[in-house]
C-alpha cells in the first residue's frame, strides 16, 4: 500500500485531537525568556560581548588529551583485585574504604569501554566552557516544571534544532530518553479510547504494536503500560526478522498498527533493517517509530541517526532520542513528522495525544 497524501494515521490523529481538546486536557506551555546577568549593561556593551563570544569556543582536529581522559577511570586496587579473583563486586570492606581519604588509597588506572559518551564530549573543553558560561548567566536549572515556569526560549531553540537534525516538523523535550519512550508508547496507545467515544474497546479497535524482541526496556515498559490500560496489544517479532514481521502484520486484523524498533541495538550493536522496514511501512501503512538513542549525533552526515545514514528520514514517523549519550548531557526527546502529533500537553511525561 503506497502512502499517498494523508495516511490513515494522520486521519486518526486529526479525529482524536478535537476529542482530547473537548476534555480540556490541553494546557499551553508558556515559553519564558531567561535574562542573564549581562542584560543590565548598556546595549552596545552587550553587543560587543556577544560578538566576542563568536570565537570563544575552539574546535580541534584529531585525538586530544581530554579524549583519553574521558575513557579513563581509577578504582581502588582492593576492588580491582576482587574483580580479578571473581569475588563480590561490593562488600563491607569496600564500603568502609570510601571513608578513607583518596590520598591514602592505592588506585588502579583502567580504560572504560561501557560508557555512553560516544563522542567524548563530556570532557571536551568547548562543551565544558559553554556549560559553565550558561550556568553563570542563567542558573543551574529551569526553576520549575514546563507547565509552571520551566519552559524557556532555550528549550524551544533546542526542540527546533532537534526537529531539524531529525528532518521532522516538531519536537518535544523529555526529562530522559527512558521517559521519552514511555511517554510515546502510552500516548500512541491513548489514541484508541479517544476514537471509540467512551465505548469499551474491542480487540480490533486497540492499537497493535509490533516490537523487536531486543528493543530497549523503556520501549517494553511503555508498551506494557499501554497494554495495562487496555489500549494496545503487543506482537513481538524475532530480532530484525522482516519475514516474521511481515507475517505478523499480514495476519493481524487490527487496523491501527505501529512498528517500533531500536535503530542501533544497545547490547548487540547491530542496526535495525531500516530500509526493509521502510518498505514494509509502504506495504502495510503502519506508524513507524524508531528509538535513536544510540544513533543520534553518531550516525548520519549531520548526526541525524541511523535513519539519516540510510536515507530513510521521510519514512520514519516518530524518532525518539536521548541527550545523555552522543550529546553527553541529560534528557530525551520525541520528534515527529507532523506537529499535530505532539501538542504540548499536561501530563508528567509532557506528551498528550
Amino acid at each position: 500500500m503506497e502512502l499517498i497524501g494523508k495516511s490513515s494515521w494522520d486521519l486518526w490523529i486529526e479525529e482524536a485531537l478535537p476529542k482530547l481538546e473537548s476534555f480540556k486536557m490541553f494546557l499551553p506551555l508558556r515559553p519564558m525568556h531567561l535574562p542573564n546577568l549581562g542584560e543590565e549593561e548598556e546595549e552596545e556593551t552587550v553587543a560587543h560581548h556577544t560578538n566576542a563570544d563568536e570565537d570563544e569556543y575552539e574546535t580541534f582536529q584529531g585525538i586530544q588529551p581530554w579524549d583519553r581522559v574521558s575513557v579513563q577511570i581509577l578504582v581502588p586496587e582492593t576492588f580491582f583485585q576482587r574483580l580479578l579473583d571473581g569475588g563480590e563486586i561490593t562488600c563491607k570492606n569496600e564500603i568502609e574504604d570510601t571513608k578513607i581519604s583518596p590520598t591514602q588509597k592505592r588506585f588502579k588506572k583502567l580504560l572504560l569501554f561501557s560508557s555512553n559518551d560516544f563522542l567524548g564530549l563530556n570532557r571536551h573543553p568547548a562543551i565544558a566552557k559553554a556549560t559553565a558560561k550558561a550556568a553563570l548567566e542563567y542558573g543551574t536549572g529551569p526553576r520549575g516544571s514546563p507547565m509552571a515556569c520551566g519552559y524557556t526560549n532555550y528549550h524551544i531553540a533546542l526542540e527546533t534544532s532537534l526537529a531539524k537534525i531529525n528532518k521532522k516538523e516538531a519536537c518535544l523535550l523529555c526529562p530522559t530518553g527512558y521517559s521519552a519512550n514511555m511517554a510515546a508508547m502510552v500516548a500512541i496507545g491513548s489514541i484508541a479510547p479517544l476514537l471509540c467515544a467512551g465505548r469499551r474497546l474491542t480487540k480490533e479497535e486497540k492499537i497493535a504494536i509490533f516490537s523487536d524482541e531486543l528493543n530497549h526496556a523503556s520501549i517494553v515498559d511503555g508498551v506494557k503500560l499501554a497494554q495495562q490500560y487496555g489500549w494496545a496489544e503487543c506482537f513481538v517479532y524475532k530480532h530484525c526478522d522482516m519475514g516474521h514481521l511481515d507475517e505478523l502484520l499480514t495476519n493481524c486484523k487490527m487496523k491501527r498498527k505501529v512498528v517500533v524498533t531500536d535503530s542501533v541495538f544497545s547490547m548487540d550493536g547491530d542496526f535495525a533493517p531500516i530500509v526493509e522496514l521502510a518498505e514494509l511501512r509502504k506495504k502495510h501503512g503502519f506508524l513507524f517509530v524508531i528509538d535513536e538513542a544510540h544513533g543520534t549525533f553518531v550516525w548520519g552526515k549531520n548526526g541525524g541517526g541511523v535513519a539519516e545514514e540510510f536515507n530513510c528520514e521521510k519514512d520514519v514517523d516518530i524518532s525518539i532520542g536521548s541527550l545523555s549519550k552522543g550529546a553527553a548531557s541529560l534528557g530525551g526527546f520525541i520528534a515527529c513528522r507532523n506537529d499535530q502529533i505532539l501538542p504540548k500537553g499536561s501530563n508528567d511525561e509532557y506528551l498528550e495525544l
